[in-house]
């Protein structure tokens, strides 16, 4: 029997009509969930409970408490480590084992933002420096900004949420999370895990809902931090939008550029490449794209490339033995294998793959030689095709990878520190990873695009940063 998932908005009826939206799965079309979806009715209503619950100073939970809280969150989502995985299997299309890794790293996050509950401080601003300041002590504290408006993506369904998510409850900040409507149910199991691990009703809110209900939320006056994970186009059309004082961080996309340079040890390079380039299905926001490669070994890569890539396994998410899964919708797949067949009409050879297969699936691609103009090589494709081009030295190299607006993660292979050096200062990146592929991240550390691809930071001790403001006192006596 299909499960029903209604809103629970702590202080709303449900028993009044709402839209309902299926939740599939994208490999076999299996009904996974009925979802209720919000209306604006229930906005306003989460927003202004949420709103009553930050004015209430007295009645924050103090530290101490939201740490409790995340602590038995993690200890909850430990043991359900399978259950969630195949969740985010099944909603989202990512093989198991992929998921089992995801689930790890968001078990990981929430114990991250509990010790860094702990950490948060000000600082002494120094005084007596001027005749006027002489006889002051003066401080900062950190207080957390106000409401969380969170949206997020399909990609990774649970630990993006715990990002979004964490970092606000760790701070002290009311969130409402608005999941992708293609993967909802791995949210919702979040959510609920907070509440259950103790933390008060209404200061995490999932709320499933239209583009109109959830663009109506971005630009409410009643959020204070506007928190985006998708699509470049959305995202900075919603930031235009924002309320004045509104802060955000957005996490968009790239074409991933990786350098393989006349010295890289091909050995690390190849699985490197295969998956950062195919894991699950290329839909990832750093996935490797673009591969420059020296011409004087771009022949010995090829081939070992073609090698590596022939032997995944595309296929059912829930199969162990399953290296590639399907894409996120069937509208994903037409468009995947339209870029590439325009990429072979206009000069790229199709290497391997190049064909959609049975579930939703698309085969795992390579192409070569693929002409800069070409939307394989200039957008960000989100599916299981990687380009391989050569270039005749890392300065070429360099330039190709500098060509687009996108900036995010880049990556070399070399065995020469002076290569990796260069590399490291002249990419227009906000990480540069050596001897490792582009989608390398773990969820301490600084993630984020810059220009075209995002603003701000992601990590979580910097998105708790970002969720609190500096507040000083100064005392004279």
């Amino acid at each position: 029997m299909t499960q029903e998932h209604r809103l629970g908005i702590p202080g709303i009826a449900d028993d009044r009509e709402r839209e309902w939206i299926p939740v599939d799965s994208p490999y076999d079309g299996r009904r996974l969930a009925d979802m209720e979806l919000a209306d604006s009715d229930d906005l306003d209503h989460a927003l202004s409970l949420q709103e009553r619950l930050f004015r209430n100073h007295d009645a924050r939970p103090p530290v101490h408490e939201r740490v409790a809280v995340l602590v038995r969150a993690a200890d909850i989502m430990r043991e359900r480590r399978e259950e969630l995985a195949r969740t985010i299997a099944e909603e989202g299309g990512k093989p198991i084992g992929d998921a089992l890794v995801e689930v790890d790293r968001a078990i990981d996050g929430v114990g991250l933002c509990a010790q860094e509950a702990r950490s948060l401080h000000g600082e002494e601003i120094p005084m007596g420096g001027t005749p006027a300041s002489v006889g002051r002590l003066a401080f900062t504290t950190r207080e957390p900004i106000g409401i969380v408006a969170a949206v997020s993506a399909f990609n990774h369904p649970l630990n993006l949420i715990v990002h979004q998510a964490a970092p606000a409850v760790a701070t002290g900040c009311p969130v409402i999370v608005k999941p992708a409507s293609a993967t909802p149910l791995s949210c919702l199991a979040f959510t609920r895990i907070l509440a259950e691990a103790g933390l008060p009703e209404g200061w995490c809110i999932a709320l499933p809902c239209s583009t109109e209900v959830a663009e109506r939320l971005v630009t409410s006056d009643r959020i204070a931090f506007f928190s985006f994970i998708g699509s470049a186009a959305l995202g900075w059309r919603l930031r235009s939008k924002l309320a004045p004082g509104v802060r955000c961080a957005l996490e968009h996309g790239g074409v991933a550029p990786l350098i393989v340079d006349a010295s890289a040890d091909l050995d690390l390079a190849i699985p490197a490449i295969v998956k950062g380039g195919y894991y699950h299905a290329g839909q990832v926001c750093v996935s490797v794209q673009r591969v420059f490669a020296d011409r004087t070994i771009k022949g010995e890569l090829l081939a070992r490339l073609e090698e590596a890539v022939s032997k995944l396994t595309t296929g059912d998410p829930l199969d162990p033995e399953t290296d590639v899964g399907p894409l996120i919708k069937p509208g994903e797949v037409h468009r995947v294998h339209e870029w590439v067949q325009e990429a072979a009409g206009v000069g790229a050879k199709i290497a391997i793959g190049g064909e959609p297969t049975d579930h939703q699936c698309y085969q795992p691609t390579l192409l070569v030689d693929t002409p800069d103009d070409a939307r394989a090589m200039r957008d960000e494709i989100f599916g299981p095709v990687v380009n391989v081009v050569g270039v005749d030295n890392l300065d070429e190299a360099i330039t190709r990878s500098n060509s687009l607006p996108w900036a995010f993660q880049a990556a070399i292979f070399t065995r020469e520190i002076e290569g990796a050096l260069r590399a490291g200062r002249r990419l227009d990146a906000t990480a540069v990873m050596v001897n490792d592929h582009n989608a390398f991240r773990v969820d301490w550390m600084p993630f984020g695009g810059r220009a075209a691809s995002g603003l701000g930071l992601g990590g979580m001790a910097y998105t708790m940063d970002e969720m609190t403001e500096i507040k000083m006192m100064v005392l004279r006596g």
